[in-house]
């Protein structure tokens, strides 16, 4: 961890935030117990201006083409704020407030804010994507990676959801735009939930671990073996073409989710 770190305790609940690693959350501790995968790639870390992938890491405004940088070629994937060092504006014991400024290569000028906030029972999430000039489609989203198993060992987690839909995979891993049942795992998939996301985790007999945001969409990834990501976003891969959400200089793009524990 680096001298910049920030951590929040409630409760017997610990949090660790890397401003400068993305403002990634890097640790999340129940009772001492790390629910999170370690390592510089994992923790959980906010997926804006864009989440999952674009395709060809291209996308549209209007008659305007923007290209992306493809680092998971053929696609760009998951945005540029978790390769972006941010700046701590507030810090407290149970919340912690973060920003950062869109640069290249994003082609438009804004401001990420990021709100962390604690409690004994729950962690809160909030991101706002602003702008004081020009209009621009935005997604913004959280890409969690939860560990399989607890402290190295026990029973896997189980993940528990009733989602409306899943969106149809192209072979290159893209929603086609079609809508079918939900299919049983693996997956590396995204799912439509109108409700609003609800996925229950369950590490039997240790912890039960809800991911809920008013948002309908979630990604919900478990094909390794080390830990398994539910991803509440406030569209699907490839949305800034196929769902844009402009933000606008009277209306930021604001989202939240809430990771919500209880011991069993």
């Amino acid at each position: 961890m680096g001298s910049d770190d920030i951590t929040l305790t409630a409760g017997d609940a610990e949090v660790t935030v890397r401003p400068d690693n993305g403002c990634r959350i890097a640790s999340l501790k129940i009772a001492g117990t790390e629910l999170l995968r370690q390592g510089e790639r994992y923790g959980c870390f906010p997926m804006v201006p864009w989440c999952g992938r674009i395709r060809n890491g291209q996308f549209r405004d209007g008659a305007d083409v923007h290209q992306m940088p493809l680092n998971s070629p053929p696609h760009a994937i998951h945005g540029t704020g978790r390769d972006t060092a941010w700046h701590t504006a507030r810090a407290g014991t149970e919340e912690a407030v973060f920003t950062y400024d869109l640069a290249d290569p994003w082609p438009y000028s804004g401001r990420v804010t990021h709100l962390v906030r604690l409690a004994p029972d729950g962690l809160t999430l909030t991101m706002s994507v602003e702008t004081y000039e020009s209009s621009f489609p935005a997604q913004a989203g959280w890409h969690p990676w939860f560990l399989r198993r607890l402290d190295g060992g026990g029973e896997e987690v189980r993940i528990d959801f009733a989602p409306a839909w899943q969106e149809r995979k192209g072979d290159d891993l893209l929603p086609t735009g079609e809508r079918i049942a939900p299919a049983p795992g693996p997956w590396d998939d995204c799912f439509g939930m109108p409700g609003g996301v609800d996925v229950t985790l369950t590490w039997p007999g240790r912890l039960r671990l809800t991911v809920a945001s008013r948002e309908e969409w979630a990604v919900v990834y478990d094909e390794q073996d080390a830990a398994v990501c539910v991803e509440p976003q406030t569209g699907p891969p490839n949305g800034l073409n196929t769902h844009p959400r402009l933000v606008t200089p009277i209306e930021p793009l604001e989202t939240t989710a809430t990771f919500g524990w209880q011991r069993l």
